[in-house]
């Protein structure tokens, strides 16, 4: 009536319970600063121009496990000088057990990102700090609204490609 999850504890069994959900691991997958104008850069008084970019992949593990990572791209320019990049994937091992596939979807498009954010912020803060910068704190991301964007997104390509599908088979 139990499984093993990946870190060898043992998780209830999911008909009983219903959903499952568990952070086996968080670690920092990659991590990269540069400053390519140091130390000049330093004497810089152009107000700097701050670009945010971020990425998300998800990697099945086995049938509840799923390595989630969270790449976060902070860039700063002054004027058309780089001062520094920060770039960290945040990644999550991440037991989901027991969900159906809209929601297992959800889970690892919304509520994995929010667990690994914190850490991400941490780690580009500390880096930037430790790079001679003033502080710098990213600020929430809304992650329901991306997965949300994301999935008008798909849907729109999807029927993108049924109406091009259906035009060509009329054409023929």
């Amino acid at each position: 009536m139990s499984e093993e999850t990946l870190n060898g504890a043992v998780a209830a069994d999911e008909t009983a319970t219903g959903p499952a959900f568990t952070v086996e691991k968080i670690y920092v997958k990659d991590v990269s600063f540069e400053v390519p104008g140091a130390p000049a850069v330093f004497n810089e008084q152009t107000q700097p121009q701050l670009q945010m970019n971020l990425q998300q992949s998800v990697q099945r593990l086995n049938d509840n496990a799923f390595e989630v990572t969270l790449g976060v791209t902070l860039t700063c320019n002054a004027g058309d000088k780089p001062m520094y990049l920060a770039e960290v994937k945040q990644a999550g091992v991440f037991g989901l057990a027991g969900f159906d596939p809209q929601t297992l979807d959800a889970m690892l498009g919304v509520h994995c990102p929010n667990v690994l954010y914190p850490y991400a912020r941490e780690t580009i803060s500390s880096l930037i700090q430790a790079g001679g910068f003033p502080p710098f704190f990213l600020q929430p991301i809304n992650f329901e609204a991306l997965y949300a964007e994301g999935l008008r997104q798909r849907a729109a390509q999807q029927g993108q490609a049924g109406l091009a599908d259906a035009e060509t088979a009329g054409n023929a």
